[in-house]
């Protein structure tokens, strides 16, 4: 079935996506990787010619992400914090709301550590490095280190450190092995919080394609909070910052394990647009 213009093919792809139940987006994502262009640059080649060669790519495209595949895997990057990152099924796809947690803890830096420039910041189980490559991007004086207990995803992550010019240390071990011989400033974290029993509730998307030791966590997808929250206050500095992403329903107990390790901490649960908890952080100054 030929389609001569971009326009056309992407009628077809929408349909097609929609008949199997996929999100019709995902078509024009898919072309935009095919031409490297954005939105608009597409929108102004509607009506140019597929050739052969890109109408077969696209199809064997579209009907991949309709068996389920993300389209960030078959693309290979997604954008974060305005940046490229590159993704494969090593690590997690990085999501909108973890900007939040960006945005959030370079406000907090700002007011707690005033003109201080040489802060020290780890990031555990930094996955694709997103968190950790941006926040070196944004406060480019900090020694940045990221963890991880995959050697598949830290390789991910430094390919991303390398591309987005970012010079940041990464380490191999379990959450605070790899750090535990410094005093740190900032630590974040976007760990594994979601309880084994919640899988039958996610998109097969998700399910069938990204890892699952990056998903998912025993202790009602709590235990990675709860060790970290014993295993900090011997690894942060007496005016330090700690700022975890978590699950719509786990603040107060994660906001407790902290109260429990930081008595003297100012511990607050940020809320996302929606109202539900998306952030904890735990602000030390003794």
């Amino acid at each position: 079935m030929k389609h001569n213009t971009i326009f056309e093919a992407l009628n077809w792809a929408s349909s097609f996506l929609v008949e199997k139940g996929r999100d019709e987006n995902a078509a024009r994502l898919l072309m935009q990787h095919l031409y490297e262009t954005n939105y608009s640059g597409l929108m102004m080649r509607m009506h140019d010619e597929i050739d052969e060669e890109k109408w077969t790519q696209f199809q064997k495209d579209v009907q991949e992400h309709a068996t389920g595949r993300p389209v960030q895997y078959i693309t290979g990057i997604e954008e974060f914090y305005g940046r490229t990152f590159q993704v494969d099924e090593s690590v997690l796809i990085p999501r909108p709301e973890t900007e939040e947690l960006i945005v959030g803890t370079l406000e907090r830096m700002k007011k707690l550590f005033g003109d201080q420039t040489e802060l020290k910041l780890a990031d555990i189980g930094t996955g694709s490095g997103a968190i950790a490559i941006t926040m070196k991007k944004e406060w480019p004086t900090a020694k940045v280190v990221a963890t991880d207990i995959s050697e598949a995803a830290l390789e991910t992550a430094k390919i991303n450190g390398q591309n987005l010019e970012a010079d940041i240390e990464f380490c191999l071990g379990d959450l605070t092995e790899p750090i535990e011989n410094e005093k740190w400033d900032v630590i974040l974290s976007n760990p594994p919080y979601i309880a084994f029993d919640e899988a039958k509730e996610m998109s097969e998307v998700v399910l069938e394609h990204e890892p699952h030791s990056a998903l998912f966590a025993e202790e009602d997808g709590l235990i990675l909070y709860r060790k970290l929250a014993e295993q900090l206050p011997n690894l942060v500095k007496k005016r330090a910052l700690i700022g975890v992403e978590i699950g719509y329903t786990q603040g107060e107990a994660v906001a407790n394990f902290f109260k429990s390790s930081f008595p003297q901490g100012r511990i607050e649960i940020v809320k996302d647009i929606n109202q539900k908890n998306r952030i904890v952080f735990c602000e030390i100054d003794v």
